[in-house]
């Protein structure tokens, strides 16, 4: 037997702990690549360097984090979990997909800067959490991508690994942009 079977009819168990196990190995790999890297502290980002960069790293996190809070409430709202919300139109679902690729696009670019430029650092604590919650992102990300294309997984997978996106956008840009935009401090 491959697990048990969820209240919707479908699987649990084994395929579950395979999705997750496919996320902590893409979220690894993320993290293996960046250690290997050789920071080039020059690395530009969209013709802009150095601080320029970071800047725009910044304002573009911002954006991220603004697209994953709109993709919870989207979500919340499709599952009917949106107080006052009513039921979701059909096209609310499509919004939602089309919110997310264009969050996962726009957090390329970021992501290769902060690996050709940094690497993944382990030291201070700060970038250690940023660089941290970044892998987190793309293993997270990659096993949501399998668990909306199945229909076998257990549906407490998909809420939980949408959770695990938007708050590993919020502990990311809580570690950069926001320490960018106050000074180089954290609140």
């Amino acid at each position: 037997m491959h697990g048990s079977t969820d209240p919707h009819g479908r699987r649990s168990g084994i395929p579950a702990a395979a999705t997750l196990v496919f996320g902590a190995a893409v979220g690894t790999a993320v993290y293996l690549v960046g250690r290997s890297v050789t920071p080039d502290y020059t690395a530009g980002l969209f013709g802009r360097h150095l601080i320029d960069a970071v800047r725009l790293k910044a304002q573009l996190g911002t954006a991220l984090l603004a697209l994953a809070l709109i993709q919870l409430t989207l979500a919340l709202w499709v599952y009917g979990r949106l107080p006052g919300a009513g039921r979701a139109p059909r096209r609310v679902g499509t919004v939602h997909r089309v919110i997310g690729a264009l969050l996962f696009l726009l957090s390329v670019p970021i992501t290769v800067h902060c690996i050709s430029a940094y690497g993944i650092e382990l030291t201070p604590a700060r970038a250690a959490v940023h660089s941290l919650a970044g892998c987190f992102f793309y293993g997270a990300f990659a096993a949501k991508v399998l668990v909306v294309q199945s229909r076998r997984l257990p549906g407490w997978l998909l809420p939980l690994l949408g959770g695990t996106l938007v708050a590993a956008v919020a502990v990311s840009w809580y570690a950069a942009a926001l320490w960018y935009f106050d000074g180089y401090t954290l609140p």
